[in-house]
């Protein structure tokens, strides 16, 4: 009896005891997101534009908890747990208990491993039962994956699906639409709610890429497929609601003239570049307000390009959005002070935010290049690289990006000293490689740092600092972007994965350098204090 009362009591101990670990290991998370505020100045807007911002959040909270259904199911159920405050502060961070920045590793206990799939397909499908699967629709960004009544696969659209939530969506932006003074925007705004009834996407895509004079902008509905990590097919809901920068808009839009002859200067043979971008694409930057769904989860958006259709971008090109507010806090808060800790004092100067912001638009300039349908079929090279289309993607644009800049610089189009350029670059990595391996982001730092590494293109000191060799990576510059743009090319789906497997790892010395970062209390990334009552517009109803 005495034994059995003492392991009870020992068992207890040693429960309590792996719960206050786990608790304060919850709390050291959340510490990792650094918050700020999303303000900025309204004086510049009419009283019809302050009087959409309400409406805009509004439809982007709907858009919200659609994500939170794609991501995880009704929320409700994860809140009617125990969770203790740290939790229930990482559960609004990662839209679940799957953590977004340490690889989705559940941080609540009763939950296994995050679906590939997420909620876009039937937990117990097979990758067998899908490719046997006979729908013309299956690839569709914008349905889901369900089961019949006897256990076989079926397409259920969006606008099925969601109808009640993406209903009153519509009806919000038609509400807004009707305040809307710029022409483009109420044509948006109309389309956009139409779309989300009628699951058809493509003419709200072009309506949006035909707004050029409006100084509110919203970036709505199903678009990026970070979060179908089984294929990459599905698009998930989110929202920005962004005021532009109409100065700094007009400095950007220079570069969007350049795209074809960006395109022809790529660095591969000729049949992998013949596909031009289209000639209304844009630049410009933003004050984001508001985010919401998908690029609100775990890691914060700083810079976007859309249309993902390539439809779209054939024919119309893409937009650039660089969110001007959400980029100088990562840097002040992030990028700089890794910099101090990790790249060598002589080289230090050339961390800067003009670097940082030119880099992250040259990534989205490089989104809209390249190649978007393979040589080898008729599939679209989303369609061919499945679930790795989006890690060689974005590898794509980070050092596609980097390579038009140099490439700018030598055609004296663009007065950059290159070295700030790949300094920064450099850090960038140290700071988007902590978004973790179930984030395509991180897998494409992972991949660079290596590739890099492999070249020669930087050094190490003996104190673990590092430092840019600057021909050597110039020149892995221009050999990593031919390498991915002919795998996407080729649509070659082994490839991609041996260029992930050789490359995309955690080795000893990326190992030490985060230890370095995390001993430094740097924030992994950011969290919003944002809504109408930070932007002190809840209640305007016009002078």
């Amino acid at each position: 009896m005495k034994n059995g009362i003492l392991l009870l009591v020992i068992t207890l101990l040693f429960t309590n005891c792996q719960n206050k670990k786990q608790e304060a290991y919850n709390r050291e998370r959340v510490n990792d997101y650094k918050e700020i505020s999303l303000t900025t100045d309204l004086s510049l807007l009419t009283d019809k534009e302050k009087q959409m911002i309400p409406l805009l959040i509004k439809a982007a909270n709907i858009m919200d908890e659609l994500f939170w259904l794609q991501a995880f199911g009704n929320q409700e159920d994860i809140y009617k747990r125990p969770l203790s405050s740290a939790q229930k502060e990482l559960v609004k961070i990662n839209y679940g208990p799957w953590d977004r920045l340490n690889n989705n590793k559940p941080f609540i206990q009763g939950y296994g491993e995050k679906p590939l799939g997420a909620k876009f397909y039937p937990a117990d499908m097979t990758r067998e039962e899908f490719e046997a699967f006979e729908d013309a629709t299956k690839l569709s960004l914008y349905n889901l994956i369900r089961r019949n009544d006897d256990g076989s696969l079926k397409t259920i659209p969006y606008n099925i699906a969601y109808k009640e939530k993406l209903s009153d969506a519509a009806e919000t932006l038609k509400e807004a639409a009707a305040l809307a003074e710029n022409a483009g925007l109420k044509e948006y705004l109309t389309k956009r709610a139409d779309a989300f009834l009628s699951n058809e996407y493509y003419e709200s895509d072009l309506a949006w890429m035909d707004m050029k004079t409006n100084r509110i902008e919203v970036v709505i509905g199903p678009i990026e497929t970070y979060e179908d990590r089984l294929y990459g097919y599905k698009a998930a809901f989110e929202a920005y609601v962004l005021v532009k920068d109409m100065a700094w808009s007009e400095k950007l839009n220079k570069y969007a003239d350049l795209l074809p002859v960006m395109q022809e200067n790529l660095p591969v043979p000729d049949k992998y570049k013949q596909e031009q971008p289209g000639t209304d694409s844009e630049l410009n930057a933003y004050e984001a307000i508001y985010y919401a769904g998908d690029c609100n989860a775990g890691s914060k958006t700083i810079a976007i390009n859309l249309p993902n259709d390539e439809k779209v971008q054939e024919q119309k090109g893409s937009r650039r959005l660089q969110l001007k507010n959400t980029m100088k806090a990562k840097f002040d808060h992030i990028l700089k002070p890794i910099s101090e800790v990790l790249i060598v004092p002589e080289q230090l100067q050339h961390v800067t935010f003009d670097a940082f912001f030119e880099n992250t638009m040259f990534h989205e300039v490089a989104h809209g290049l390249g190649i978007k349908n393979t040589l080898t079929s008729d599939k679209t090279v989303r369609e061919a690289l499945q679930d790795r289309a989006t890690i060689l993607e974005e590898g794509k644009a980070d050092i596609l990006g980097l390579y038009l800049v140099t490439e700018l610089k030598k055609m004296n189009e663009i007065d950059v000293d290159l070295m700030d350029n790949y300094v920064t670059f450099m850090a960038g990595i140290f700071r988007s490689v902590r978004f973790g391996a179930s984030s395509s982001h991180g897998v494409a730092n992972l991949m660079r740092f290596n590739y890099f590494k492999e070249k020669g293109a930087f050094y190490m000191t003996e104190d673990e600092k590092f430092g840019i060799h600057f021909d050597k990576m110039q020149q892995a510059i221009a050999e990593l972007s031919e390498k991915i743009i002919t795998i996407q090319g080729d649509g070659d789906y082994d490839a991609a994965g041996k260029l992930v497997d050789d490359y995309g790892n955690m080795n000893i010395d990326l190992q030490n350098a985060l230890k370095q970062v995390e001993e430094n209390g740097i924030p992994v990334d950011l969290v919003f204090d944002q809504g109408v009552e930070v932007l002190e517009v809840s209640n305007y109803r016009g002078k």
